[in-house]
């Protein structure tokens, strides 16, 4: 290759290289350009305010109570059962039936007795025929005194006899000692009885007892004749009223709890002895408690906290700050806040889950007092 076309190339690749360079250089700063008008863009771009729903938070007037889980036992109660041995002659009454005091349930045979009653009547009135007779006659000296004093206690004699069947006439008989409602049979007709044998149980559930434990550092609190709402999962939704009958005068040693009895009446029978309940000991009411929805607190692994809108308006929108709180017991749907509130600030009670710290938020509905 001559020298003439040797400094041709040289000129050609020394142009290429110009060439390409340049459009290197033109690519980047389009790039760069690019690049600073869309940060231009964004900083002048404005997240809109997150739509919220809010409360402000006011100092009321709160129930107070103790809850325990108690249990229910009958006011009255009994196992039926005869007082002597005999065989079952009649049955007279239903499992599960309702029976007035004093009402019949069980006969034994008593045949032998009654006969030996009739026995002991006519003897019975046949002395008192002679008391009667020696009561005329003394008087008039035809009888000694003394004889008419010998009828006397002969009469009295056979009477207590009498008196004396009777007595083992009713222990044959297995009455209702006060009126209930009768449980299941387990006794039939025909069937030999000893003392104490089963018959049936007799529970009287027009009241019931309640009882239940608290803590020993409750027994100030506990007075004779305070009420309990008493809750049973059997009947939901619905609340029993009971009152404090009697106070357990000793703390038990091993759970250092006292024991409380409560009466709930029962008219309409919907309790059943034995059922486990849920007790709540009435306290005065609390004043000044900050009360919130329980939609209100976010629980995290640093502890519960509610979102408090920040402004000169906070009802109607502001910054949103994440104030940690410490919460008690809840009532129904809301959570008693015992520190980290105060009456007046506003919270989020719904949509806190997008809202951002210090981000601007907007009140679209406002609940409680003070709502548009």
């Amino acid at each position: 290759m001559s020298l003439v076309e040797r400094a041709g190339a040289h000129v050609s690749q020394r142009r290429a290289i110009f060439l390409t360079v340049l459009i290197l250089v033109l690519i980047l700063g389009g790039l760069f350009l690019w690049r600073s008008v869309r940060t231009g863009q964004a900083g002048d771009w404005q997240q809109p305010p997150v739509v919220v729903a809010a409360m402000q938070v006011r100092a009321q007037e709160v129930p107070a109570s103790l809850e325990a889980v108690g249990s229910l036992t009958a006011v009255r109660e009994v196992m039926l059962s005869p007082e002597v041995a005999g065989r079952v002659s009649a049955i007279r009454f239903q499992a599960g039936a309702q029976v007035a005091a004093g009402a019949l349930l069980v006969q034994l045979f008593d045949g032998p007795e009654r006969a030996d009653r009739q026995a002991a009547q006519a003897r019975a009135s046949f002395a008192g025929i002679q008391v009667a007779r020696s009561e005329q006659l003394a008087p008039t000296g035809a009888e000694p005194r003394e004889l008419l004093e010998q009828r006397k206690a002969e009469r009295d004699q056979a009477i207590a006899a009498v008196r004396q069947l009777d007595a083992r006439l009713i222990q044959k008989q297995v009455r209702a000692p006060f009126a209930g409602q009768i449980g299941i049979r387990r006794v039939n007709p025909g069937q030999y009885l000893n003392p104490g044998d089963p018959v049936a149980t007799l529970t009287d559930l027009s009241s019931l007892y309640v009882e239940f434990a608290l803590p020993q550092q409750n027994l100030g609190l506990l007075k004779p004749g305070a009420a309990v709402n008493v809750a049973s999962d059997a009947f939901p939704g619905r609340t029993f009223t009971a009152r404090v009958n009697a106070i357990e005068p000793q703390i038990g040693a091993d759970t250092r709890n006292v024991t409380v009895q409560a009466v709930l009446p029962n008219p309409d029978r919907a309790l059943r002895p034995g059922m486990y309940v849920t007790a709540a000991l009435v306290l005065p009411p609390q004043t000044g408690a900050l009360v919130v929805p329980a939609t209100a607190i976010q629980t995290s692994a640093q502890g519960d906290s509610v979102v408090v809108i920040r402004g000169q308006d906070a009802r109607k929108g502001g910054k949103a700050a994440f104030i940690p709180v410490t919460t008690g017991r809840r009532i129904g749907n809301d959570v008693l806040v015992t520190s980290g509130l105060k009456p007046g600030d506003v919270i989020v009670t719904e949509g806190q889950l997008r809202v951002q710290p210090d981000g601007e938020v907007k009140v679209a509905r406002l609940l409680g007092p003070g709502a548009r």
